[in-house]
């Protein structure tokens, strides 16, 4: 199983940062879900549908992060997420944030692990074969 590597490309509003103009810490987890839920998206994983026709859920068990260097305001961010571990009920996506491209400067490095659960008992639930296959569009 390959999937390449997502990419989102967000830019810091007065909104996202501290009073020195710098991006508050916990902003970046934000950022992060927002590449997670638009890669899961591409991938054809709709989190409404899922919970609402399929009732099951995404939760996130393990979230961590380096911070490197600061975002500013007004700078233009890559977000990346790709997946790194497939388990029966969950997995592992690590997560960059670059100023400019993905080529550019790392700001943080870090990532999450989400598990697969039954949105009515809070079980985990084996996660089904065809979920991280890209679809072909």
């Amino acid at each position: 199983m390959t999937i390449k590597p997502f990419e989102l490309k967000v830019r810091v509003y007065y909104e996202d940062t501290d009073a020195q103009g710098v991006v508050y810490y916990a902003n970046y987890f934000r950022f992060m879900e927002r590449a997670r839920t638009e890669w899961l998206e591409a991938l054809g994983i709709d989190h409404v549908s899922m919970m609402n026709d399929d009732g099951r859920i995404l939760v996130v068990t393990d979230a961590h992060a380096k911070f490197l260097s600061p975002a500013r305001l007004g700078d233009r961010l890559t977000v990346t997420a790709s997946l790194t571990k497939l388990n029966r009920a969950s997995f592992d996506i690590k997560q960059n944030i670059y100023r400019g491209d993905s080529d550019g400067e790392l700001l943080i490095s870090g990532g999450v692990t989400a598990a697969y659960l039954e949105a009515a008992t809070m079980k985990p639930k084996r996660i089904p074969r065809t979920f991280f296959e890209e679809n072909p569009s």
